[in-house]
């Protein structure tokens, strides 16, 4: 198998933890890396793989540590939808010669075992670094001390040097697998922005946030973390920018409105809100999506009433236009339609006759400022 051989030292990178890179800890120790192109290092010098079957093969076993990879996942990795005819036997083959690679770079040779129905790579925080970043998740989210736990998460992201996988020809990986990989890192890209807000350094972490969402224009965490930190250092015209950049991005190439907490979030920086705390992101290694929580917004008291959901709707839907916080006109296309049809609109949305006292302004609201109210 060709290689390409890069010289790394022993030292860890600047500002890192002293745990810092297990390969660092321990020279000498072969060291597996999954997180970029796929790599063994012994701590001095990195050998990048060049694309090969057992590369493939490699990649898969690595990508599940310390599970049972089923032959027929094996083979699908490494041969796609086309295996050969004697499918087990040529994955056998296809093992020795990972095994003699191994030896080649001094692995040991039970690090692959042969279980029933398939194989499996033992590994551990030391020898591949996709545990290791898990575990510095897994601490950051276990400290209750907020600088060390961003210092845990920026360490955690030191680890990924891209392109992920790319070094590795399997449309079975890229397809199925390394997509989860990718939202790892972004969920710990969250975290980071996450852990800079509660530390009071948004304006810091502006330029960072902005490369992160220019590298993934429809996430919506991130343009969440965006537009907060744009909103706390005063930038409030360029936060609701970034609210109208995402909401194009969504609506023309994915055909879908914002989620309930990034609109909420739109609002509050529309209606001036102060920023309060902030709710906790869920336990690391469970994606925003997976656990239910909505992104992290700016922390109001209570949720936005149904009315403004409502009114919210409608202006979302081009039925209503909103001028200044909390007034709001018919939308012009909608007047000539009506107009057309024989009928006329007054020239602002009328409120509903009230069933009781004027409500009070909402926090954040001008005193001379209502919202229509709610029927």
């Amino acid at each position: 198998m060709r290689k390409a051989v890069v010289k790394t030292g022993v030292h860890a990178p600047d500002g890192a933890l002293p745990e810092r890179l297990a390969a660092a800890a321990h020279p000498g120790r072969p060291r597996f890396l999954v997180l970029g192109l796929l790599a063994i290092t012994d701590g001095r010098e990195t050998v990048v793989l060049q694309p090969s079957r057992p590369t493939s093969l490699l990649a898969a076993l690595l990508l599940h540590p310390g599970a049972v990879v089923s032959a027929e996942l094996l083979q699908r990795v490494v041969w796609g939808d086309r295996p050969p005819a004697r499918g087990r036997s040529a994955l056998h083959t296809c093992v020795l010669r990972l095994r003699r690679l191994f030896t080649k770079y001094g692995v040991a040779d039970g690090a692959v075992e042969a279980v029933p129905g398939g194989y499996r790579l033992h590994a551990d925080a030391e020898t591949l670094d996709l545990l290791q970043f898990r575990g510095l998740l897994g601490r950051a989210s276990a400290t209750e001390d907020p600088e060390q736990a961003l210092r845990l998460g920026r360490a955690a992201l030191r680890l990924w040097k891209g392109p992920l996988l790319g070094n590795v020809h399997s449309d079975e990986l890229h397809r199925d697998h390394v997509p989860r990989l990718a939202e790892e890192r972004l969920f710990a890209v969250e975290r980071v922005f996450d852990g800079e807000l509660r530390l009071g350094r948004h304006r810091e972490m502006i330029a960072e946030a902005r490369e992160a969402v220019r590298a993934e224009p429809g996430h919506e965490g991130l343009s969440a973390l965006l537009i907060e930190a744009l909103y706390r250092s005063g930038r409030r015209a360029e936060a609701l920018a970034e609210y109208r950049r995402i909401h194009a991005h969504l609506t023309t190439e994915l055909g879908v409105e914002p989620g309930p907490a990034l609109r909420g979030l739109q609002l509050a920086v529309l209606r001036g809100e102060p920023s309060g705390q902030r709710p906790a992101l869920p336990a690391s290694g469970v994606p925003p999506s997976a656990s239910g929580e909505a992104p992290p917004g700016l922390g109001r008291a209570s949720p936005p009433a149904p009315g403004d959901l409502v009114l919210r709707a409608l202006v979302d839907a081009g039925l209503l236009e909103e001028d200044l916080p909390g007034h709001y006109r018919v939308h012009d296309l909608l007047r000539l339609f009506v107009q057309a049809a024989g009928t006329s609109l007054p020239a602002t949305a009328p409120a509903a006759p009230a069933a009781g006292p004027t409500p009070a302004p909402a926090p954040g609201d001008p005193p001379h400022q209502r919202k229509p109210h709610d029927s």
